[in-house]
């Protein structure tokens, strides 16, 4: 494996995605925050500060997944499509280093999207007056990127073998069930059908918990949880990121261009 040709890859492929309208998601958010500054106050008296806070982390995690999702699910077929892949592929570069570089290339692109709206929020909170958990905010967005990286690997890992749009859903769906998948194992604890007991804890091991990475409403509250448990939660996002591009890896190997 070859690192120059990983961070060339990486590099264009955040060259690339960053020209395509991510300027306007992060304008999109600015807007957002302006507005909601503007109407909390009038709807919400006395919890404004507290709605304020949680709302721009919620932005910033839901726009993030929209981009991770959209662009990623696109990222290997924009690439078969426009037949530039088979260029690469005769020359030395592996699967390995071309799904490892556009893995990092669109994490890039995602760490100074987040970075900026995230700098934009705590500006406007500060010029508002809002009292803010600084610590806190700061390691649920460091958590949130990792929770980003997985999602990507996600998108990544439809992408290779299916449609764009059939991945973008199938990706939507796992966000959507992997943050909810605690949830899901407790309805069929409670359950009195055996079958949907042994479903939901079989979703439950194969479906990421992207409820572990997810940290917005403790780091809202100041409430994280320990150093250990945060650290569990960090290697989990990692590891499972790693599994997914290491089955994305082996999916792209074997198809036929």
């Amino acid at each position: 494996m070859n690192l120059v040709r990983i961070w060339t890859i990486a590099f264009n492929g955040f060259q690339e995605v960053i020209r395509d309208r991510i300027l306007y998601i992060m304008g999109f958010f600015a807007l957002l925050l302006i507005m909601a500054q503007r109407l909390l106050p009038e709807i919400a008296v006395g919890t404004d500060e507290k709605i304020f806070l949680d709302f721009g982390l919620g932005a910033i995690d839901i726009l993030g997944a929209i981009v991770a999702i959209f662009v990623g699910t696109t990222l290997i077929n924009k690439e078969i499509e426009k037949k530039t892949v088979l260029v690469l592929i005769p020359k030395p570069i592996s699967a390995s280093e071309f799904i490892i570089g556009k893995h990092l290339g669109l994490t890039a692109v995602l760490t100074v999207m987040v970075s900026s709206m995230t700098a934009f929020y705590l500006i406007m909170m500060t010029l508002a007056g809002i009292s803010y958990p600084l610590n806190s905010l700061i390691i649920a967005i460091l958590f949130l990127l990792i929770q980003l990286s997985l999602i990507i690997a996600i998108s990544l890992t439809f992408g290779v073998f299916t449609s764009s749009i059939l991945a973008t859903l199938l990706s939507f769906g796992v966000y959507l069930m992997g943050n909810f998948s605690r949830d899901l194992l407790q309805l069929g604890k409670i359950s009195n059908n055996e079958s949907i007991k042994i479903f939901t804890e079989t979703l439950y091991v194969i479906l990421p918990d992207l409820s572990r990475l997810n940290l917005k409403n403790e780091a809202v509250y100041n409430l994280l949880p320990s150093n250990s448990e945060l650290l569990g939660h960090g290697l989990y996002g990692i590891l499972y990121t790693v599994v997914l591009l290491t089955i994305t890896i082996i999916i792209f190997s074997r198809r036929q261009f």
